[in-house]
C-alpha cells in the first residue's frame, strides 16, 4: 500500500496498517532541512520575461523540493500551494511531482472561497458589512465560490490531485471571529457547496482553521469535510473530546502543540507529542498525525525532527 493510498483511506476513516499517516499543511523548513528555498518563499517578479526552458527548470525545482521534504520526513501527502503564473504552472508542478514520485504521495491543492478572519486593516470595515451589507456579502461569497471551484476543476480534471485543503481561518484562540449565527449565514452555505462540489470532482476535502473551533465545530462537521485540521490545543481544542464526539463523522489531523514544540522543555514537548499520538490513534483509524499549525519558519528543525523520531518509534497501530 502506498502512502497515497494510506492517506486517502485514513481520510475516509478506514483502518490502515503500520505507522499512522503524517503530513504538514506547510513545511517551510526546507532551507534548514536540505538547503533549498521553499516554493512559497521565492520571488518571481520577472517570471514572464523568462524563457520557457527557464520557467520549466524553476517548476521542476519546486516539484523536487515538495517531494524532497515528504520523502525525508515520511509524509503521506503534500499540499502544493505555490506556483508562479497561476493555475497552468501549478499543474506543471504537479505533473513534475508525479513524474518524480509517481503515486507515492497524495497531492493536495488549496481551495477555500469562504470568508476568513479579515486582516487588522480591514477588520472594522468587514464587521460593519456583516451588519449593514448582507446582500453584498452573499453576492461576494457566491462569486468567490464560483471562481474557486472553476480553478479547482481545471486541476481536478487532470487526475493529478487527490484532494483540497480549505484554509480560511475562522477562529482566534479565545473564540471564533464570527458569531454562531453569522457563521451559519455567511460561511456554512458556501463551505458546504464547495465541499459537495469537490466531492463531485472525486476530491477529498480537509478543512483547516486554527483557534477555538468548539463553538462552531458541529456546524463545520455538518458541512461534510473528510477531515478537520488543525485541532489547535492553544485554542483549547481537546483531541480526545473531538474524536469522541465527531470521530465517527470526520477524520482528524493535527493537535501537536506548536508552542510547546517551539519553546517548551524537551519533556513538555515529548509528552505533548505522545499525547497527540495516543488520543488521535485511539479509534484505530481516521487520524493524521501532524502539528497544530504547520512547520513554520522559526520552528527549530531539531524539534520537528524530534517529533518525527517519536512518531516513527511509537506511532505504529497495534494491528500492524
Amino acid at each position: 500500500m502506498t502512502e497515497r493510498e494510506r492517506f486517502n483511506k485514513t481520510l475516509r476513516r478506514e483502518p490502515v496498517p503500520g505507522l499512522v499517516p503524517t503530513f504538514e499543511l506547510e513545511f517551510y523548513l526546507t532551507m534548514e532541512a536540505f538547503g533549498r528555498v521553499h516554493p512559497s518563499h521565492r520571488r518571481y517578479g520577472q517570471w514572464k520575461q523568462m524563457s520557457r526552458s527557464e520557467q520549466e527548470l524553476h517548476l521542476r525545482d519546486m516539484a523536487e523540493v515538495y517531494v524532497g521534504f515528504a520523502r525525508k520526513y515520511g509524509h503521506s501527502a503534500i499540499h502544493v500551494n505555490a506556483a508562479p503564473g497561476g493555475t497552468e504552472t501549478k499543474i506543471r508542478v504537479l505533473e513534475y511531482m508525479r513524474e518524480i514520485a509517481g503515486d507515492a504521495f497524495a497531492l493536495l491543492v488549496y481551495c477555500d472561497p469562504t470568508f476568513s478572519i479579515p486582516g487588522g486593516g480591514q477588520m472594522m470595515a468587514f464587521a460593519e458589512r456583516l451588519y449593514e451589507d448582507s446582500g453584498g456579502l452573499h453576492a461576494e461569497a457566491t462569486a468567490r465560490t464560483i471562481g474557486a471551484l472553476y480553478e479547482t476543476e481545471r486541476i481536478a480534471v487532470t487526475g493529478l490531485i487527490d484532494g483540497v485543503c480549505m484554509c480560511s481561518d475562522y477562529c482566534f484562540n479565545a473564540n471564533p471571529f464570527f458569531s454562531r449565527a453569522m457563521f451559519a449565514e455567511y460561511i456554512v452555505p458556501y463551505l458546504k457547496q464547495s465541499i459537495e462540489a469537490c466531492h463531485d470532482m472525486g476530491l477529498l476535502c480537509i478543512k483547516h482553521t486554527d483557534g477555538n473551533i468548539m463553538p462552531i465545530v458541529d456546524l463545520m462537521v455538518d458541512c461534510g469535510p473528510d477531515a478537520l485540521h488543525s485541532l489547535d490545543p492553544q485554542g483549547g481544542v481537546d483531541l480526545a473530546a473531538v474524536s469522541r464526539d465527531y470521530g465517527d463523522k470526520v477524520a482528524l489531523c493535527g493537535n501537536v502543540n506548536c508552542a510547546l514544540l517551539q519553546t517548551g522543555t524537551l519533556e513538555q514537548c515529548d509528552a505533548d507529542i505522545r499525547r497527540s499520538l495516543r488520543d488521535g490513534m485511539a479509534r484505530g483509524a481516521g487520524y493524521v498525525f501532524c502539528t497544530s499549525n504547520c512547520a513554520y519558519t522559526g520552528l527549530p528543525l531539531e524539534r520537528y525532527e524530534r517529533m518525527v523520531g517519536i512518531w516513527r518509534a511509537e506511532g505504529q497501530y497495534a494491528n500492524a
